[in-house]
């Protein structure tokens, strides 16, 4: 089976999907490796490296998906590099399917099967493939070193004979990967922190680093389901809001994580909020790319609003992309390891990862979630 690897062709995208160290174990796995030529050069992984690895160098985009049977990629390809893809090949890659539906039709229209690395469900057994957790957790790492680097402050306490600094104080909006993270870094660089998050049961693993929850009563209302939020009620949320917002204005630096799977992001700091913060304060919006929890962020911009830096980068992981080159491919060969073998994938149609990331399969839409999210767009079937 020819396993392709194409350079990724996202604006701002600097990583690759498959490294030269996982390159050798798939050829020993009996696979082959076609590498689209410079596709690994800003990750730092020149064609020198894959060659010695065992790949074949392809010069254009457009042989290496016309002869590839399994395509492996960080972002989804556009429409031209779909119409390359021959019938029946296999397509794995972030898709973000629910809300990409010309993406979907697309793939069904050309007869390819889709596998969706956002899709892989969060279980244990699962764990080495989950490449959402390895991104964001590198991203939220950037994050901290970003608001390091545009803050005018150093993090931690310092005495000096000339006085003392006082540490910076960091507000950290959601305690899920990206924001445990993010505590967890800006604790290393001597900061105080402070984490808000609805979910009661992440209070534990916030002060286990050290860092304060803040806490806001829970009720009934409040009820949680997979580690999202399924429903809560309007008197809980105003009562969050107006306690965060006498944290974020004493702070000096805040991160905001908060997403929703196929949804806008939530907005959480709103423009008063802005303007109640310290005149050169920072606020990282990782949630830039959905729409940001900042009313104020634009994306891929590092603005000035309010006295206060905002900084809205899209692609967080790719500024760390030799180690998140690293970590994803070791998260996709495990996946295809999962699915297939080197005479073909298993078809497991029933099993638990395959059914969850499975999106398109001989020209339909298969998965439930992205079908609802697709309700009245016409659906192509081959």
């Amino acid at each position: 089976m020819k396993i392709g690897v194409p350079k990724e062709k996202r604006e701002r995208e600097k990583r690759v999907a498959l490294t030269p160290g996982l390159v050798e174990i798939l050829i020993s796995k009996g696979f082959e490796v076609l590498i689209e030529e410079d596709a690994g050069f800003e990750s730092a992984f020149s064609n020198r490296y894959y060659r010695a690895a065992g790949a074949t160098l392809i010069p254009t985009a457009s042989q290496l998906y016309s002869d590839s049977d399994v395509v492996l990629k960080i972002n989804p390809p556009s429409p031209e590099e779909i119409g390359w893809m021959k019938k029946n090949a296999v397509l794995i890659s972030f898709m973000f399917a629910a809300t990409n539906p010309d993406f979907v039709l697309a793939c069904c229209k050309q007869g390819i099967s889709t596998f969706s690395m956002d899709y892989i469900p969060r279980i244990t057994r699962a764990q080495k493939m989950d490449a959402l957790s390895s991104q964001t957790n590198l991203a939220a790492y950037k994050a901290v070193i970003l608001a390091a680097d545009t803050i005018g402050k150093v993090f931690p306490l310092m005495m000096t004979a000339a006085g003392t600094i006082k540490p910076v104080k960091v507000v950290i909006f959601g305690a899920g990967v990206a924001g445990l993270q993010a505590a967890a870094t800006a604790r290393r660089l001597g900061a105080v922190v402070e984490v808000t998050d609805i979910r009661p049961e992440t209070k534990e693993q916030v002060e286990s680093l050290g860092a304060k929850f803040i806490e806001v009563k829970g009720d009934d209302s409040l009820k949680t389901e997979g580690g999202y939020v399924k429903s809560v009620s309007e008197e809980f949320l105003k009562k969050q809001k107006e306690l965060v917002a006498k944290h974020v204005a004493d702070a000096d630096i805040v991160i905001t994580t908060a997403l929703v799977p196929g949804k806008k992001a939530p907005l959480l700091v709103s423009k008063e909020m802005v303007r109640s913060m310290r005149l050169g304060s920072v606020i990282v919006d990782m949630a830039a790319e959905q729409g940001g929890n900042c009313e104020l962020t634009e994306m891929n911009k590092i603005v000035l609003k309010e006295g206060v830096s905002i900084v809205g980068e899209t692609n967080l992981a790719s500024l760390l992309s030799l180690n998140s080159s690293q970590l994803y491919s070791k998260n996709i060969t495990e996946f295809l390891f999962h699915l297939a073998t080197k005479e073909g994938f298993k078809w497991e149609m029933e099993e638990e990862i395959t059914k969850g990331s499975l999106i398109t399969h001989k020209g339909e839409v298969v998965h439930p979630v992205v079908l609802k999210a697709m309700e009245g767009k016409q659906t192509l079937a081959l």
